[in-house]
């Protein structure tokens, strides 16, 4: 029989590195060009002002448009990844559902464990609702001993009425049997509910 995991087992994933970063370019060339751009803009929004007869103080637009040219180049250089890159969400290509699985991915890592465990049993039911009956049952004993201070096996009687009728007998039923789909998502509703 196969080790039991914890929820702290599935849910865990390494620590991802911190994004490699590229070298600024130094020397005055991209301060340079801010400041060219920001006369140039300062000159067509000051003539523009002029023509429709409202007069600004050329310093104040000239300044108005450096800070916020230096303001847009301060914040591309902290700005998160483009999609695409180390897992995130993408428009094309790979999942159908959109998103990209990328290697240092936690909820993949996540997924990949429960997809182990539930690979492993075959295609009997009886081994699959005993895998299904041991995964639920760490979710429900970890949801009691965090929300409610205990568990099945501590405080058996408070956790039967916390978990309900439907859900207690799954969990302690020696053969459990294929639950429904109705079942699931009572059961499902039941644990979020905990």
């Amino acid at each position: 029989m196969s080790e039991i995991a914890s929820i702290d087992d599935l849910l865990h994933h390494e620590e991802e590195p911190p994004p490699a970063r590229h070298a600024p370019r130094r020397g005055l060339g991209p301060w340079v060009w801010t400041v060219l751009i920001a006369l140039g803009l300062t000159a067509v929004t000051v003539v523009g002002l002029r023509i429709v007869g409202v007069g600004l103080p050329v310093v104040v637009v000239f300044a108005g448009f450096l800070a916020l040219l230096t303001l847009r180049r301060f914040t591309a250089q902290v700005a998160a990844p483009p999609p695409g890159r180390a897992g995130g969400y993408r428009r094309s290509g790979g999942d159908p559902a959109g998103y990209d699985w990328g290697p240092e991915d936690g909820l993949r890592t996540a997924v990949a464990g429960w997809e182990r465990r539930l690979g492993g049993v075959g295609g009997e039911t009886r081994d699959l609702s005993r895998t299904v009956q041991a995964l639920i049952g760490e979710l429900a004993d970890e949801r009691l001993r965090q929300r409610h201070g205990c568990t099945r096996s501590s405080d058996p009687v408070r956790a039967r009425t916390l978990l309900g009728d439907l859900l207690w007998k799954f969990l302690t039923a020696a053969r459990p049997r294929k639950p429904t789909p109705r079942d699931c998502a009572a059961i499902a509703a039941r644990l979020e509910e905990l």
